[in-house]
C-alpha cells in the first residue's frame, strides 16, 4: 500500500489522534488513521495488520468510535490467550451440561456484542474449526452455542487483527482462505516505528515526561548522538519496546542526559543498526532485495580480481570453503541485473581455442541461479544456521526462509 508522500491530516484524525492518544505525524500513519475514519460509517470487515508493538490496537476503537455503533458496546478478545478447547464456548457460548464444567448456560461474545463490535485480536491463531464458526457468522450473521441445536443470529461488526502474514498462513493450510477474503474487506497496515523518522523523538519524549510527573522524579533529557541512535535502531518491539526502555532509563538515570553510551547500556545487541527508508513501500521487499544484489556485486568484483590475477600467473590461495572472502559493502547507486567474468583481451590467443580470447566469456547463469547459490554457499558456512546465514546476507530470517523455500534448499 503507497502512502501519500505528505498528507495533511484532517480535523477528524486530528480529533482520533488525541482522544486515542496516537502520538505520531509519519505520512503513513496518518494515512492509516484516515483510513480507519473513512471506514468506520460503512459496515464491513476489517484487517488490521503490522507488526508486534505497533499499537494496532487502537484502530478498531478508532472504527467502532466513528461509526452509527459508537453507542453499543465494544469488546475486545484476544485470540491468542484463549486455549483451544475453550474458544469456542468464550466466542459463541454455550448451553449447561455441554461438557465438563459447563454448570450453567453462558452467553458468547457475540452474543453480548450485538449490535456493537468485535475486535479479534491476533485472529491468526484461531484453530480452523472456529475459524468455520467465525465464517458462518461473517457471511449470515448465524451461530450455534456449544451443545445447542438452536441458530442464534447477531449483528456485530468484526475487526481483526494480526501481525502473521495471513497469505503465507493460507498457503501452509493454517488459515482458511474464504475467511481471509471475508476479513480483510478493507485491510489497514500499520507502519512499524523504525520507518516512523521523527515519531521516535516525539514518543521518547513523551514517555519520559508522562514517567517523571507520574512518579515525581527529575525528568531525563536526550543528547543529539542518543537520538541519532535511536533513530537508526531496528526497534524489534516497536512502540512497546521504545516504551519500556525509556521507562528503565527515567528510572536508573534519573535527571541525567542520556549518550549513546549510556543508551546502548539499555538496548538489546541484536538488530541493532538500522537506516530508516525515505520513500520505499512497506509491503515491498525492494530493500532485501537490494542487499542481495549488493552482495553479488562484490562477489563479482572479487571474481574479475581472481580472474585478472590468474591470468598474469600470480597464485591465489583460496580460502576454505573454496570461497573468496568479500569485504565490507560499500553503498551502491545501481546493481547489476546479471553477472559475467571477462578475460582481458591480449594478444596470444589461449591453446587450443578457436575464438579469439576477447570473446571467451563465462556466464554463472541468471541473477536466481547467482541469488540461490549465494544462499546456499551462505548456509554452509553456518552450517545450516538460518539466523546466521541471514545476518550474513543482511536479509530478514523471513526473508531467507521464503528464498529457501522457492529455490529448493531445505
Amino acid at each position: 500500500m503507497q502512502y501519500n508522500a505528505n498528507p495533511t491530516p484532517t480535523p477528524q484524525v486530528l480529533q482520533a489522534k488525541q482522544r486515542f492518544g496516537i502520538i505520531g505525524n509519519a505520512p503513513a500513519l496518518t494515512a492509516a488513521v484516515e483510513r480507519a475514519i473513512r471506514v468506520a460509517p460503512i459496515d464491513l470487515s476489517v484487517l488490521v495488520t503490522g507488526e508486534s508493538g505497533t499499537g494496532k490496537e487502537f484502530f478498531p476503537q478508532i472504527i467502532h468510535a466513528f461509526s452509527a455503533r459508537k453507542h453499543a458496546k465494544y469488546i475486545a478478545v484476544n485470540c491468542g490467550a484463549i486455549p483451544e478447547g475453550t474458544i469456542d464456548s468464550e466466542l459463541f457460548g454455550h448451553e449447561k451440561g455441554a461438557f465438563t464444567g459447563a454448570v450453567d448456560s453462558r452467553k458468547g461474545y457475540f452474543e453480548e456484542a450485538d449490535g456493537g463490535t468485535i475486535f479479534l485480536d491476533e485472529v491468526a491463531e484461531l484453530p480452523l474449526t472456529t475459524q468455520a464458526r467465525l465464517l458462518r457468522v461473517l457471511e449470515s450473521g448465524e451461530f450455534l452455542k456449544v451443545g445447542s441445536s438452536t441458530v442464534q443470529r447477531t449483528s456485530v461488526r468484526i475487526v481483526a487483527a494480526t501481525n502473521v502474514d495471513l497469505q503465507a498462513a493460507v498457503a501452509d493450510g493454517r488459515f482458511r482462505e474464504d475467511l481471509y477474503y471475508r476479513l480483510s474487506t478493507v485491510q489497514i497496515h500499520i507502519p512499524p516505528l523504525r520507518d516512523r523518522g521523527a515519531d521516535i523523538r516525539l514518543l521518547t519524549r513523551k514517555f519520559s515526561t508522562d514517567f517523571a510527573e507520574r512518579y515525581r522524579m527529575p525528568q531525563i533529557s536526550f543528547g543529539e548522538d542518543a537520538e541519532e541512535t535511536m533513530r537508526h535502531y531496528r526497534w524489534p518491539g516497536n512502540v512497546r519496546q521504545l516504551k519500556n526502555v525509556v521507562e528503565q532509563l527515567a528510572l536508573f538515570e534519573a535527571g541525567n542526559e542520556i549518550t549513546t553510551q549510556t543508551l546502548e547500556q539499555y538496548l538489546p545487541s541484536i538488530s541493532s543498526s538500522y537506516m530508516p527508508a525515505i520513500g520505499v513501500d512497506v509491503h515491498s521487499y525492494q530493500r532485501e532485495r537490494e542487499m542481495l544484489f549488493g552482495m553479488i556485486f562484490n562477489l563479482q568484483n572479487r571474481l574479475d580480481e581472481l580472474q585478472s590475477r590468474l591470468d598474469g600467473g600470480v597464485a591465489v590461495q583460496m580460502p576454505k570453503g573454496g570461497l573468496i572472502e568479500h569485504e565490507a559493502e560499500k553503498p551502491l547507486e545501481t546493481f547489476p541485473t546479471s553477472l559475467v567474468v571477462r578475460r582481458p583481451e591480449t594478444s596470444a590467443a589461449p591453446p587450443c581455442s578457436d575464438v579469439p580470447y576477447s570473446e571467451v566469456v563465462d556466464t554463472p547463469g541468471t541473477l536466481e541461479d547467482n541469488e540461490r547459490e549465494t544462499i546456499r554457499r551462505a548456509l554452509l558456512r553456518n552450517d545450516g544456521r538460518r539466523k546466521a546465514a541471514a545476518d550474513e546476507l543482511q536479509i530478514s530470517e523471513r526473508t531467507l526462509y521464503r528464498k529457501i523455500k522457492e529455490y529448493g534448499l531445505e
